[in-house]
This record gives structure tokens, C-alpha cells and sequence, in this order.
């Protein structure tokens, strides 16, 4: 008699994949355990070697006993990709080991012995690249050998802990820099990580604004506004909205706004938090980047207190799978992505667009309008730029 929890998970499976694996709910069968949910499940790797444990359940005690064959098998990377339009790599040759891939679900028992996947080096992966490895049943001989399809692979997402340099906001750096090129987008995402610290709690806090050379058709990002308790307006061509999300201090949130040619949605932390019909702007010209609130006065008064990094300029609407998949990093030579300030060099004025596009940023050459109107060089905003990299900044993918 299975206990009633697995009978729960049996449920959950056969129902999920009715249709699918053709099982019914009298139907003994086994799967890949923790793909009850989902079949990609995280494992972090902070240091290698790095283990993580997989085993296979059946919905039922067995009679007699069943051997398993388990695999790495790379090509379902691709596969998983092309079905829910993700963007995840296959972990590079010679990263990962299988340990015991023969494993066994003895006669009276509804769990097996485990397999170990083991990464053992990480030197070869690229920056921004969220790795996948597939762990698949290969084969099955003994007393039971019928496998629930949806949950014959799972799918370890490789969340590397990241330790990243960022920049701490200080308003004597506020300021503009205007590129010589601009990026034409009809669709667009906007994305970017901050920290606050200086949430105020009442009083407009704006921190910066992608918009095109003239300030016109602006992606402008403030707390605040009109007293809303630590919530985030979001200021676009298409529309304006603000956040059912209210922040707090000392954490790190990734933020994305996405115009898909309809709708703008907005997300924190790879999760929808507001959207809403837009207006098409025809077309926005980005070429301008304002870091806080640089005019006039307004550069102290209205200043937010914050460490950000990892802005991103995308020409097309990016799906929520994508969204989450790139919450620490993503690939500089993603389809689509324009503009790639990590705003992780930990030293200098000099911010570099890592998809080698050519919109790197000297920060000596910005300007700010000190009137309504006039734009004056700012050459010392450079040397008011703040460093910092602590145990505060990382991230686990």
C-alpha cells in the first residue's frame, strides 16, 4: 500500500501527464523524484566539487526489485529550449560527472538508491550563461518498468552564487551621458538590478532614465510619487503605471519592463507585478542615460540611495521564462540585447556595453541641465563615482 503522501504525488504526476504517458490513476509507474512540480528543479553551486543527489520513485511499494540506468544527457538542453522558448546552455564537456548511474529500487520499497551529479569545474563557463543539465532515466529492467514521461528527466538548473561589484548611487555623479548612435526599438525590454537604501517613505526619489537624446519618450523610474508608500512608478512612451510591489531597503531586486507591441508589463524579480494596455509611442530612438535625478537641485533633493548594476537594453518583448532565466546575468551575445552595462568593474568612470556594440560610457564626458533647458559639462561626476563589492552583493541564480 503506498503511503498517502505518495499517493499525492502519484496524482499530481498522472494527472499532469494523462494523455501524455497514456497512465490512469490505478497505473503503477515510476519517475524521477522532485519533478513532482516541475522537472527543473535548482542546484546551487557555490564551490566545487558540488553534489547533488538523484533518485527515482515509484507510486507504489515494488514487488520485486528495479534496476535503473540513469544519463546526463546534454541534447535535452535543446529540447527543453525550443519547447518553453528558454534560453539555457547545456553545461560544458567534462563539467559535471555522474557517480553511481546504476541505481535500484529494492523489492518492498517506493524510493531507490541515489545517483550523484557532481560539478567539478566551473573554469569554462561563460558569464551570463545559465547552465542546465539533464538527468534522464535511460533504462529500466525488473519488476516495474513503466516511466511517467513528463517526469523521466530532471533538469538541474546550475544557480552559481555570484559575488559582483556594483556602483553606490552618490548624486554628485548624476548626470547624463548621450551616445553618438542611438538603438531603434519598436518593442523593447528595460532591465536592471538595484539595492535600496534610502527608501524615504514619502517625497519623489528618482534613480534614472532611459529616453532618447532630446529627453523625449523616457523610460523614467521613481519611488514615491505622491506619497505611495515605497512603490515604483514606472514612466514609459507606451504608458505609465505603478508597482503593486512595495520595496524595502537592503535587498536586491531585478527589475524588467517589457513593451511587446500591446502591453507593458512589468516585472520584479522575474515575477509579473503589473501590467496594463499601452500605447504604441511609434518607435522610441534610445539614445540617453541619466543615472538618478541630474537637474537643477533636484540631483539632492529627490535623491535615492541605492547600489545598482546589470542595465540591459533589449530590442524585442522578452517572455517570463526568459525574464527569470537572466535574474543574475545573461549571455552578452543574446538575441536581441543592444546594450549590456554590467556596471561591474569595480573601479574607474568608464562603463563597458559588454555586447561589444559600442555604447560604453565615460562618465567624464556627461552633462546635466543645471536650468531648465541649458546642459552644462559635468567632467567631476566621474570622480564622484562609487565602488563597492561585499558579502551584500551576490547572487544566485
Amino acid at each position: 500500500m503506498a503511503t498517502v503522501g505518495a499517493l499525492a504525488a502519484a496524482s499530481l504526476l498522472l494527472s499532469a501527464c494523462r494523455g501524455d504517458g497514456g497512465f490512469d490513476y490505478d497505473h503503477s509507474a515510476l519517475y524521477v523524484s522532485g519533478t513532482e512540480e516541475s522537472p527543473v528543479v535548482k542546484f546551487v553551486v557555490e564551490d566545487t566539487p558540488a553534489s547533488y543527489a538523484v533518485t527515482v520513485q515509484s507510486t507504489e511499494k515494488v514487488a520485486s526489485n528495479v534496476n535503473l540506468t540513469m544519463a546526463v544527457d546534454p541534447s535535452k538542453v535543446a529540447e527543453y529550449n525550443a519547447i518553453n522558448k528558454t534560453a539555457y546552455f547545456p553545461i560544458p564537456e567534462g563539467a559535471v560527472e555522474l557517480e553511481n548511474p546504476q541505481i535500484t529500487i529494492t523489492e518492498g520499497n517506493a524510493i531507490s538508491s541515489a545517483a550523484t551529479v557532481k560539478v567539478v569545474s566551473t573554469e569554462a563557463f561563460e558569464e551570463g550563461a545559465t547552465y542546465m543539465i539533464p538527468v534522464t532515466i535511460k533504462s529500466v529492467s525488473g519488476g516495474m518498468t513503466d516511466v511517467i514521461e513528463g517526469s523521466r528527466t530532471i533538469y538541474l538548473r546550475v544557480s552559481r552564487v555570484i559575488n559582483f561589484a556594483a556602483i553606490n548611487a552618490n548624486y554628485n555623479a548624476s548626470s547624463n551621458f548621450i551616445f553618438e548612435k542611438a538603438i531603434p526599438l519598436t518593442t523593447f525590454t528595460y532591465e536592471m538590478k538595484i539595492y535600496p537604501t534610502g527608501l524615504a517613505n514619502s517625497g519623489p526619489q528618482r534613480f534614472c532614465a532611459l529616453e532618447q537624446a532630446d529627453e523625449s519618450k523616457a523610460l523614467l523610474l521613481r519611488f514615491n510619487e505622491a506619497n505611495t508608500s515605497n512603490k515604483l512608478q514606472v514612466m514609459t512612451p507606451c504608458g505609465t503605471m505603478m508597482s503593486n510591489t512595495e520595496f524595502a531597503n537592503n535587498q536586491w531586486y531585478t527589475l524588467s519592463i517589457v513593451w511587446d507591441g500591446t502591453n507593458l508589463l512589468f516585472y520584479v524579480n522575474g515575477v509579473l507585478d503589473n501590467s496594463l494596455a499601452g500605447k504604441d509611442p511609434g518607435g522610441v530612438n534610445f539614445q540617453r542615460f541619466e543615472m538618478g535625478m541630474s537637474w537643477g537641485g533636484y540631483n539632492s533633493r529627490q535623491f535615492f540611495g541605492h547600489r545598482f548594476c546589470e542595465f540591459r537594453v533589449w530590442d524585442r518583448a522578452l517572455s517570463a521564462s526568459e525574464i527569470l532565466g537572466g535574474l543574475c546575468g545573461v549571455a552578452a551575445n543574446s538575441n536581441g540585447l543592444q546594450a549590456y552595462w554590467k556596471f561591474n568593474e569595480g573601479q574607474g568612470y568608464i562603463f563597458k556595453d559588454a555586447t561589444g556594440h559600442g555604447f560604453d560610457m565615460d562618465w567624464s564626458k556627461t552633462s546635466r541641465a543645471i536650468y531648465e533647458g541649458d546642459m552644462l559639462p559635468t567632467p567631476d561626476a566621474c570622480n564622484n563615482i562609487q565602488w563597492v563589492k561585499d558579502d551584500v552583493n551576490k547572487c544566485a541564480q
